[in-house]
């Protein structure tokens, strides 16, 4: 695969993604969140790149305030529609990460399912959404990221990976620059009932992977500190042997 354009991340999505199998798993991934971070019911939350709003929607159901951002219009009006009609507190915006500054509002800033970390040009504008969790929590906040394990990637990429869900099969193929540290990923989805045919992928998304111990540096330089990492929503420690890397932080 050769890398798309370094602005692939502005244009590809669509709400075709609802039927992506990790949609499946977001009760669960907000019950691990609410759990593990402490969560009361009454903290203001932040969910950045937040597709469609599933976890938005799903924290707001809860009793929580949310606000919800994401740089795609169709994902905003979908999840404002669903929040309305809901009679849900949760409010989205449709923004560049970069360009949101809020300044110590919250409580709880989430990325998951990337949440768009790593997906920006360069390693100065992908530090740029670190500082933007920063400035956003207040003091003693908490940030949890779900993204994929740079340590992993490092000793079993290049490789592809099928993935069963209940309204489709999806190929992903992982390839992997390492001087970049930094994933071209591309992926198939074939719903159930359709004839398969050969996979053939030329293009593919630059994402650039961090390490947990990557993750510590940048945030201890922002006056943050990594309370826990996790191999997966079971809870595990995280180690270079799970794809998933889930980092949960507090500002100091």
């Amino acid at each position: 695969m050769k890398p798309m354009k370094s602005d692939w991340y502005k244009k590809i999505w669509t709400l075709d993604i609802k039927d992506q199998s990790w949609v499946e798993d977001t009760l669960r991934q907000t019950d691990f969140l609410i759990e593990r971070l402490g969560l009361k019911g009454n903290e203001k939350i932040l969910d950045l790149a937040c597709g469609f709003g599933r976890h938005s929607l799903e924290l707001a159901k809860r009793g929580f305030e949310v606000v919800g951002v994401d740089i795609t219009a169709d994902y905003i009006d979908y999840a404002a529609k669903e929040a309305k009609a809901r009679g849900l507190s949760a409010r989205f915006i449709c923004s560049d990460i970069r360009e949101i500054g809020f300044n110590e509002e919250f409580d709880v800033v989430l990325n998951m399912a990337d949440g768009a970390v790593g997906y920006l040009e360069n390693e100065e504008e992908n530090r740029k959404i670190f500082e933007a969790v920063a400035k956003a929590l207040k003091r003693g906040g908490k940030h949890f990221m779900d993204i994929m394990n740079g340590g992993y990637a490092e000793s079993h990429f290049p490789c592809k990976m099928w993935d069963a869900g209940e309204k489709c099969l999806t190929l992903s193929n992982f390839e992997w620059d390492g001087e970049r540290k930094t994933l071209i990923y591309g992926q198939l989805d074939y719903p159930y009932g359709e004839a398969l045919s050969k996979p053939e992928m030329a293009e593919g998304n630059t994402i650039r992977l961090y390490t947990l111990a990557e993750i510590e540096e940048i945030f201890a330089s922002l006056g943050m500190k990594v309370i826990k990492g996790y191999g997966d929503f079971s809870g595990k420690p995280s180690s270079d042997k799970d794809i998933q890397l889930l980092v949960y932080s507090e500002k100091i």
